[in-house]
């Protein structure tokens, strides 16, 4: 009962301050008479100067401006995705239908496969107005391969008239069946140029590409956009917003790109949107509906992804610091993508390798548990395995403070990141090592290398999950699926802190009191985890709850009482069901994955959803190193440790507790990342935290299991009472190991 009236007191407490970050959608009377959308595929912040590209600079000065993040079916987001996606609203693959050279050419220059493919769109002019794609037809049968429920031409379908001038523009005016409304080749001169973009509300412009392999390639290149872009003002009808995208890249590296806003109701500020979540942040996805938005029109919810861009706080007061910060971001998103896919891999050999060298100590230390037995296994070596246990368990939490320092703005990324991380492991080993703690308690380590974890998530939470954007132990915005919060890697971090540390608290109150100081621990978790201005992940903190309510359950010790679990149960339904409401009646910007899953369940528009969560699961689980650090640290547990030799029954027999966290870690991790298309990455995570302190915890039980009992000598006064009594049997109490917490209970024997 104590769980349940703790976890639903905290959340009521909690409930009225459950919003998402200030943001503000333009009003009705800043609708549109026109909208422009001019694209550039491959433009990028530091394409962007006040003197070599004079038009880009003014508008991003007088309008609202941010990072977009091209995200579409095909990695990376060629010109052809790119465009394509812009007019579906939705993650849409055009890459491979008629566009791009032979794949044997491809296959023979090493520097064309590095490129992506530039358009080579067919397009007929059966008349004098519009034009026709031939191959549309297989562009949409090429989208129903996929699982987004993306519908080409969906953008153009929503309007009455579509004008696009270029190549690109037409891949995005295109109706599904390939029809544009309006078409220019190039855009007009003068007058004529005016009445092409004042033919139809929505007009479409391609300024070009910037895919310059050297930077004088790439100066002259954008300064050809911005002349462009120069006549696009000029011919720009009265009462029109413009939006200026980078809408693809332009080579196999993934960058995040430029996107303004300049019309009625966007003057300064920051771009987002509630796809992101994140001041300074767009998907490419967004920008249809925020075409259809500025001209009061319905988007069609069940084919468009995006949400219309609304206007956020933040943003400098001196343009130069706010494109440098964009830049940076861009930077950091590429780097962090490039170190992340060795460092995970080397984390998960590293601990691999830490497992096989656990396994003769275990062994030797087990055969020594007797009266008789081996040499006990040498204490430095001992010492060693258990500081290099501590360090492995500190890598994820190291990596993510790592973020503090901008090592992505030098030379030798990788290196520095990973010189960084090291000094940062090291200096929290020694520090956890150093502490009294850590030597005389078995759980020590446990407690301790928990509570780091959970505190640096949930301060990172606090402060606007800035380490886990872009971050190598976080997200990258050039994913695509999370701009903010709580990211699959800090939710394993999280919860495998959160418990095992509640688990390790449970010894400073009595056993009754157990259940109700893990369930307020962990109800400060699930809030952290599901406030949508903190974690904003409401299937995070639905997984967390299942933990908390199992670790709350067993934490006692002894058989699980039904009582126990029906009130785990009931509790664990009501925040789940407090959580959905909540979210589910957020407005649209503000709703969470939960809430917005819901909102497309009742309208009919889920299954495109969980086929996306369905496939990103399985990705996951055949490319992650996390999951196989998952696979290994579960068959090393159940082979390994939880064996006679092992050590783990033993600490669990000592410790209910912490048994009771190991097994709500484990639940919250697999539906976390079940319910985050993550597959078993949380799991991993939180593996990597959970296991080598287990094990080292393990280690330290199986070397006190030999520890024998000391004699406890009689007072002397009690010796010359009686000279005729008989002197009775010496009394041995066993001696409690200095390494096991004072909470075991002490053994009494005569010998």
């Amino acid at each position: 009962m104590a769980l349940g009236l703790t976890l639903l007191a905290l959340l009521g407490l909690a409930l009225p301050g459950l919003s998402g970050p200030a943001a503000a959608a333009p009003t009705e009377d800043d609708e549109a008479d026109y909208v422009v959308i001019a694209g550039a595929a491959g433009l990028r912040w530091d394409d962007i100067d006040a003197d070599r590209t004079p038009n880009l600079w003014r508008l991003a000065e007088r309008g609202s401006i941010g990072s977009l993040s091209t995200r579409s079916a095909h990695v990376p987001t060629c010109p052809g995705d790119g465009w394509l996606t812009l007019g579906a609203g939705n993650y849409a693959d055009r890459t491979g239908v008629g566009d791009e050279p032979a794949d044997e050419a491809r296959q023979q220059d090493p520097d064309l496969a590095e490129q992506c493919p530039k358009l080579n769109v067919p397009i007929e002019q059966p008349d004098a107005f519009g034009a026709f794609l031939p191959d549309q037809e297989a562009v949409v049968e090429r989208q129903r391969e996929l699982p987004y429920g993306t519908v080409p031409g969906a953008l153009a379908e929503s309007v009455r008239c579509t004008a696009a001038v270029g190549e690109g523009a037409a891949v995005a005016a295109a109706r599904s069946f390939g029809r544009v409304d309006r078409y220019h080749p190039k855009l007009p001169a003068a007058a004529d140029a005016r009445k092409a973009l004042s033919e139809c509300l929505l007009s479409i412009v391609d300024l070009g590409a910037i895919d310059g392999r050297t930077p004088s390639a790439r100066l002259k290149q954008a300064a050809a956009v911005d002349r462009l872009l120069g006549q696009v003002l000029a011919a720009r009808p009265k009462n029109s917003t413009l939006l200026v995208a980078g809408v693809a890249d332009t080579d196999r590296s993934s960058r995040l790109h430029a996107v303004i806003a300049d019309g009625p109701g966007w003057q300064g500020g920051y771009l987002t949107s509630a796809t992101t979540s994140r001041a300074g942040y767009l998907q490419l996805v967004d920008l249809a509906p925020t075409a259809l938005d500025l001209l009061g029109r319905e988007q069609p919810k069940k084919i468009m992804a995006g949400h219309p861009a609304a206007l956020a706080d933040g943003r400098p007061a001196d343009l130069g610091q706010a494109t440098a910060a964009g830049a940076d971001a861009d930077r950091r998103a590429a780097a962090a993508r490039n170190v992340s896919a060795w460092f995970f891999w080397l984390l998960a050999l590293v601990q691999i390798a830490l497992f096989a060298a656990v396994v003769p100590l275990l062994r030797r230390s087990y055969r020594h548990a007797g009266p008789t037995g081996p040499t006990p296994p040498p204490q430095r070596l001992v010492s060693l395995l258990e500081v290099l246990l501590t360090g492995a368990s500190l890598a994820l939490p190291a990596a993510l403070i790592a973020g503090i320092v901008p090592w992505w703005r030098f030379g030798r990324r990788g290196l520095i990141f990973g010189l960084v991380t090291a000094g940062i492991t090291l200096l929290l080993t020694f520090v956890t090592v150093r502490l009294p703690l850590f030597r005389t308690r078995t759980l020590g380590p446990v407690g301790m290398v928990a509570a780091i974890a959970a505190t640096v998530v949930g301060a990172d939470l606090i402060t606007g999950a800035r380490l886990q954007l872009n971050g190598v132990a976080g997200y990258s915005a050039l994913e695509g699926t999370r701009y903010s919060g709580i990211g699959m890697v800090g939710m394993g971090v999280f919860f495998a802190g959160v418990l095992l540390t509640a688990g390790t608290l449970c010894y400073l109150v009595p056993h009754r009191n157990r259940p109700l100081l893990v369930s307020a621990i962990g109800a400060a978790g699930v809030l952290l985890v599901g406030t949508p201005a903190l974690g904003a992940d409401a299937g995070g903190a639905v997984a967390l709850t299942a933990g908390v309510c199992l670790t709350a359950a067993l934490c006692p010790g002894g058989f699980l009482k039904f009582r126990r679990l029906a009130w785990a149960v009931a509790a664990g339904a009501v925040v789940t069901v407090v959580f959905a409401l909540v979210d589910v009646r957020q407005p649209v910007e503000q709703q969470g994955s939960l809430g917005r899953f819901l909102t497309q369940l009742s309208d009919g528009t889920s299954g495109p959803t969980l086929s996306r969560l369905g496939g990103a699961n399985r990705v996951a689980l055949v490319t992650s190193p996390l999951t196989v650090l998952a696979l290994v640290s579960a068959v090393f547990l159940w082979v390994v440790l939880m064996r006679p030799w092992g050590g783990l029954k033993r600490l669990y027999g000592i410790y209910p507790p912490i048994r009771a966290a190991v097994a709500g870690t484990i639940l919250a991790s697999i539906v976390g990342g079940l319910l985050g298309g993550a597959a078993l990455n949380v799991a991993g995570a939180a593996a990597a935290i959970a296991v080598p302190v287990l094990t080292l915890g393990a280690m330290r039980v199986l070397g006190h299991a030999a520890d024998r009992t000391r004699v406890v000598e009689e007072p002397a006064a009690e010796r010359a009472r009686v000279v005729e009594e008989p002197s009775p049997a010496p009394v041995r109490v066993a001696e409690e190991p200095a390494a096991v917490s004072a909470d075991t209970p002490k053994t009494v024997s005569a010998t």
